[in-house]
């Protein structure tokens, strides 16, 4: 579940406290299927680290579930933040397109690696070559945590085939592809 633009992109993090909890209200619902929460942030969100610390502190007591960032501003790609994040048992996105080159690898929390593929080289449109899905399948398949590939690339239904194709790997049976 992606926590609402109103907290990540209306408010940039601030002043959440309400719309924070309406929303876990409501994907407490879901029950056992809640997976990880994901916070994708705006383009323009600088890392400042009183308010994301503030912030994370705010989302850790009601909400013990795994928790994965998209930051997309240069300056969340730091060692430093990295540390912060994991920390706050935050795993950093790997995301592609990836907007400096740090954000294509996955960061922060590692017990939780958490893949963003928004299509490349269109973003939401593109589907991926086979080739690169056969990469990603291995790479994921070698990983020794828990793991989530989301595939953004949904405006014309490519996402349902790249999905599937990283989703049949033989070594990871339990995998279920994921839609954005």
């Amino acid at each position: 579940m992606k926590i609402p633009k109103e907290v990540t992109h209306t408010r940039r993090l601030a002043n959440t406290a309400e719309p924070l909890a309406r929303f876990l209200e409501e994907v407490r619902l879901l029950g056992p299927k809640l997976g990880s929460l994901l916070i994708q942030l705006p383009p323009s969100l600088v890392f400042q680290q009183a308010l994301v610390t503030d912030f994370l502190r705010h989302l850790r007591d009601p909400f013990t579930g795994d928790r994965a960032c998209e930051p997309r501003y240069p300056s969340w790609f730091t060692d430093e933040v990295d540390a912060m994040l994991a920390e706050h048992r935050v795993a950093r996105v790997a995301a592609d397109p990836a907007p400096v080159p740090r954000a294509a690898e996955p960061g922060g929390w590692q017990a939780l690696a958490y893949f963003r593929l928004h299509g490349s080289p269109r973003m939401y449109y593109s589907p991926y070559p086979q080739a690169y899905l056969d990469r990603l399948r291995h790479r994921l398949s070698s990983l020794d945590r828990e793991v989530w590939c989301i595939f953004d690339n949904t405006a014309e239904g490519a996402a349902t085939h790249d999905a599937l194709a990283v989703a049949a790997s033989p070594s990871r049976p339990d995998a279920r592809p994921s839609l954005a």
